[in-house]
Parts: C-alpha cells; sequence; structure tokens
C-alpha cells in the first residue's frame, strides 16, 4: 500500500503523521527502519515495508475504506471473538473506531498505542466492560500486541486473532514450514487431519493448526525473503487462501488478489464462545504476533 503519496492531515512528530484514504485516518509512521500505517478503523495494520524490502503485509488493492466495512488484507483484529461462533463473524473490533493514545520513537523504531473502550454499539453486541490496547511496534521487525483487560466486575470469556495477510510473490511458489502436523480443516465440516512439515498450496486452505512451532516460516522464492512469524499468547495458527473462486466471490478482493497473499494468524481459537479464555476482573491478556523477513 502507497502511504508515502497520501497527504498529511495532522503532523504528530517528525515520524508520525496523520493521513487519510477515503474515509479513514491512517496512523503513518515513515522511519529510518520501515514505512508502517495503522488504519483508526478496525485498529488495522495496513502495510510494514522495511527499507529495502516491498512489504511484507498484504492489501487487497479493492479492500474498502469507507468506515464501516472491515478492511480486505493488513492485519485484522479479531475480537472479542474469532470465527462465526457469534455474530459478527470475527467480534467488533476490526469495524470499530480505535483512538490513538501515545506515539514513542527513538533510534530504533516507533510504538503505536491504540485504545478500543465500551460504547452502546459494543454493548448491544457483548455486555461487557473492557479495555483493549493495540501496541504496533515498528522497526526491524514488526510487532503487534492486543492486550484486553477485564475491567468489569463479573467475568467474561473471550477468543480471538491477529489476521495477518502476509505478501508473497507467488503463492504456487510460496512454502510454509513450522505450522505443525495436526490441523482442524475448516473445509471438511472441522475435521481433525495430520498433514506433512511443509506445506505448498494448490488449493483453496482453511485450517487452525493446533500444535504450530514458535516461528513459523514462509518461503518466498520470487521476492527472495523469507517472512518468520513468531507469535505469543495463542493456542493455534490459522492459515487461510480463499483461491480462485474465494477471490471471485468478495467485491473487495481483485480476483487474481490470492495469487500474492498467505494468511498465517496468531489464534486463541475455540469451538464457542464459552469455550474460550476466562478472565476475571482486573486480569488481562496478551496475544502477539511479530513478523520479519531474511
Amino acid at each position: 500500500m502507497d502511504l508515502v503519496s497520501l497527504p498529511a492531515v495532522t503532523v504528530l512528530s517528525d515520524n508520525v503523521t496523520i493521513v487519510q484514504k477515503d474515509q479513514v485516518k491512517i496512523v503513518r509512521i515513515i522511519h529510518d527502519k520501515a514505512v508502517a500505517g495503522i488504519s483508526l478503523h478496525g485498529g488495522h495494520v495496513v502495510s510494514y515495508q522495511p527499507v529495502d524490502q516491498q512489504d511484507l503485509i498484504w492489501m487487497s488493492e479493492k479492500a474498502i475504506f469507507d468506515g464501516k466495512a472491515a478492511l480486505r488484507g493488513g492485519i485484522p483484529v479479531c475480537w472479542p471473538w474469532f470465527g462465526r461462533i457469534a455474530a459478527p463473524a470475527h467480534g467488533f473490533a476490526r469495524t470499530s473506531e480505535w483512538e490513538l493514545v501515545e506515539h514513542r520513537e527513538n533510534d530504533q523504531g516507533v510504538i503505536v498505542e491504540l485504545a478500543l473502550f465500551p460504547s452502546e454499539e459494543t454493548h448491544q453486541i457483548w455486555p461487557h466492560m473492557f479495555d483493549a490496547r493495540l501496541l504496533v511496534e515498528v522497526g526491524s521487525e514488526l510487532k503487534v500486541t492486543l492486550k484486553v483487560i477485564n475491567i468489569d466486575d463479573e467475568e467474561w470469556t473471550f477468543s480471538g486473532a491477529l489476521h495477518s495477510y502476509l505478501n508473497v510473490g507467488d503463492i504456487l511458489q510460496a512454502q510454509t514450514t513450522g505450522m505443525g502436523a495436526e490441523y482442524i480443516d475448516s473445509l471438511q465440516a472441522d475435521k481433525v487431519c495430520q498433514g506433512g512439515n511443509t506445506l505448498v498450496l494448490t488449493d483453496t486452505i482453511d485450517r487452525v493448526y493446533t500444535q504450530p512451532e514458535a516461528v513459523i516460516e514462509v518461503a518466498d522464492k520470487v521476492l527472495e525473503r523469507t517472512l518468520c512469524i513468531e507469535n505469543h499468547g495463542h493456542n493455534s495458527a490459522v492459515l487461510w487462501n480463499p483461491w480462485a473462486e474465494g477471490a471471485q466471490g468478495m467485491a473487495d478482493m481483485q480476483d487474481d488478489g490470492y495469487k500474492t497473499m498467505i494468511c498465517v494468524e496468531s489464534t486463541v481459537h475455540a469451538p464457542t464462545i464459552k469455550q474460550g479464555i476466562t478472565l476475571q476482573p482486573g486480569e488481562s491478556y496478551d496475544l502477539v504476533t511479530v513478523i520479519s523477513a531474511k
């Protein structure tokens, strides 16, 4: 995504400005280490481009920046649930307006903190009090931390994901390792399957890998790099690509968009909301993904 050419609406520092694309405000970071963008709509990372690299993050050319729809691509924040276990699918965080709380910078990079608080809209969907923070650390690697805090007077339960879309040169030549062998296949009615140690896609995939290694790697022959995804606080890694038929069925994805992306997601997976992670009043939880290239 071309962030550099967007005109600044507000200058916050030498490295941080607010820009606007259509109806969406984006926190733009231009630093010696990397250029990055975080949409306030959805608390959504839309770009991370280290110096002398192509973007590590994939965004759809047809993503809708109307301030209402979830953005196609980037790193959607799926919370307080992941998937279609309640409505709306993937929760409300990815379509809510987040607040810019703080930004800090030094020679090593920039840290941006966003916050999402309860509102009338969220209470109609999910009747709990919460404090959600998104900490985005931009430097020689990208670290995204979703911290959720129970500020209610009773417990609540959640699931979620940092739904990272990764940019690759050609999906047919991209090789993924480290996701583990066991997975739940959403395309086979959640059948538990065993796979190999190496994955090269030839068709659509929608899998919850239940025993991922500490680091998942996507070797990209075309762009001559390996993307490294290190996750924390997760119980699984979701891998997804809609392939040709899926892409053609989405108004916000170009028909050939599937050829240059793969999702590798840091996920708290649960079959139902009640089977998610329970936080007592005052407790917090961090879900993290760290993305880099070598």
